[in-house]
């Protein structure tokens, strides 16, 4: 195990800044991204979704050779099945002149545990200043062993039943995502519809916690970030904001499409591409298959994980998940540093 144990554990009082890079798996996220943000006084992340371990291990390590200061890692908690091979095959035939017309094989519609115990192990050796959890929050004995090893352990809640769930496990602080954000919905019910209270709702519904609170969804200005602050948030997490960033790993086709404001004109939540919600530009993908698509992660991901990527590489939006929060439209390209400065309070 590494022997760099912590004597103090993060603070958001340490940040310059109060502000957080979303971890957006898939790609956006870099270790060039979180280094950059952190680097410049806020909070930056690794997203180890949809990695293995030694993925996950290798940008923590990038992140270390590129800043000092402290970061962030994101895992997806696994959960049960919750779709039936009925209509998995079901929606794999809806899928296939899709498929066809990119001329690729739908993926093995598969469930898996993203290779939890290997990252919880790779945590606890490389120790990063910060961990979050998304779509659940592990039990109190994993809680309790990053926190020995000095690790500052934040869950994603969209409610208040989700956030006494996770103080209970011992969670130092909430992340509270309102159904503003882009992507997919931290909720704990993978078939949950998304929430009607919107984010300053949510977080003056938890204002009587005594824990700190990061608002997240719609973060895209200074005037955002502010609003947030004002309502009891300690620091926002802000994503999309991040998705046009020169550090962003973000797939070029994504970049133009949040750009092309005459073309894409909204955005609307989906389980299509994934099984789970998400909120993402309103294309033709989703006008398709919003109908028929069940709920059920990540084998649902996995089968459109073929064609996600032909419609990449064909510079086709119509057919890509392009994730987006509601105020899309703010997003600006430039250094990670002028967008991290354009959040600021």
């Amino acid at each position: 195990m590494a022997a760099h144990r912590k004597s103090t554990r993060f603070r958001f009082e340490s940040l310059a800044l109060p502000v957080i890079q979303a971890p957006m798996a898939g790609g956006p996220s870099t270790p060039r991204l979180a280094a950059a943000v952190s680097g410049a006084g806020g909070l930056g992340f690794v997203a180890a979704g949809y990695k293995t371990a030694a993925a996950m291990r290798a940008e923590i390590e990038s992140v270390r050779s590129q800043t000092d200061k402290p970061f962030g890692v994101n895992l997806f908690v696994p959960q049960a099945s919750v779709i039936s091979p009925a209509s998995l095959q079901q929606y794999a035939d809806s899928l296939a002149p899709d498929a066809e017309r990119f001329g690729v094989s739908l993926g093995e519609p598969r469930h898996d545990d993203d290779d939890w115990d290997q990252k919880l192990e790779a945590l606890l050796d490389l120790a990063p200043a910060v961990v979050s959890f998304t779509f659940d929050i592990p039990e109190t004995s994993v809680v309790e062993a990053l926190q020995h090893r000095g690790m500052y352990v934040i869950a994603t809640v969209t409610d208040r039943e989700e956030a006494l769930q996770a103080l209970a496990a011992g969670a130092d602080a909430l992340c509270v995502q309102g159904p503003e954000a882009g992507g997919h919905r931290g909720t704990f019910k993978p078939d949950a519809p998304a929430p009607l209270v919107p984010l300053h709702g949510i977080l003056g519904g938890l204002s009587d916690l005594e824990v700190p609170l990061i608002a997240a969804g719609g973060i895209a200005s200074s005037e955002h970030t502010r609003a947030a602050l004002a309502v009891g948030a300690v620091a926002v997490q802000a994503g999309t904001a991040f998705l046009r960033a020169d550090e962003a790993g973000t797939k070029p086709t994504h970049r133009a499409a949040l750009s092309a404001s005459d073309h894409f004109t909204t955005t609307a939540v989906t389980r299509a591409f994934s099984g789970r919600n998400a909120r993402g530009l309103y294309n033709g993908f989703m006008r398709r298959h919003d109908g028929d698509a069940p709920y059920g992660y990540p084998e649902i991901h996995h089968l459109t994980t073929p064609l996600r990527a032909a419609a990449a590489a064909a510079g086709e939006p119509e057919w890509l998940n392009l994730w987006a929060g509601i105020n899309y439209r703010d997003t600006r390209e430039g250094s990670a540093v002028s967008i991290l400065e354009s959040l600021a309070p």
